[in-house]
């Protein structure tokens, strides 16, 4: 036979089954207009307490047996709390893949997140330079 209490923490366990899950920590994606889509990241802090005990006089009309565990009223309770915290977006475009922190712990972090994006970005500016010297007309007069 089984004790109350394991009822109890039972059905509070799959009702914190059924509330967490991989959409949980991981968002649905988002597209933007200009064809980036964006995944929500978030980290899931639980805790879970359960307790009870039998309690009072014998239940009236109960066996007295030694070994019935059932013989005194029982009263329990369990509890649970969830925090979900935001901590990233991962954001995809065409070219790159990248991580958007919500919080930067210093100015360092800010820094090591931007190097790739200011990268690229010279990159693309270099590769327009070179474009623009391979397309222009070279000097053409005639002595």
């Amino acid at each position: 036979m089984n004790h109350p209490i394991e009822n109890i923490m039972k059905t509070t366990l799959e009702n914190i089954k059924d509330m967490i899950d991989v959409n949980t920590i991981i968002g649905d994606p988002m597209q933007t207009d200009d064809g980036s889509v964006i995944v929500p990241v978030s980290k899931v802090s639980f805790g879970f307490v359960a307790g009870g005990g039998e309690y009072g006089n014998p239940a009236p009309g109960t066996p007295t047996a030694a070994d019935d565990t059932h013989r005194f009223p029982f009263a329990g309770g369990t509890s649970a709390g969830i925090s979900l915290t935001p901590v990233a977006f991962l954001v995809a475009s065409e070219d790159q893949m990248r991580v958007m922190p919500t919080q930067c712990n210093s100015p360092y972090d800010r820094i090591v997140d931007i190097v790739p994006q200011v990268l690229c970005e010279i990159k693309k500016f270099v590769e327009g330079l070179q474009q623009k010297e391979c397309s222009t007309p070279g000097d053409n007069t005639n002595a």
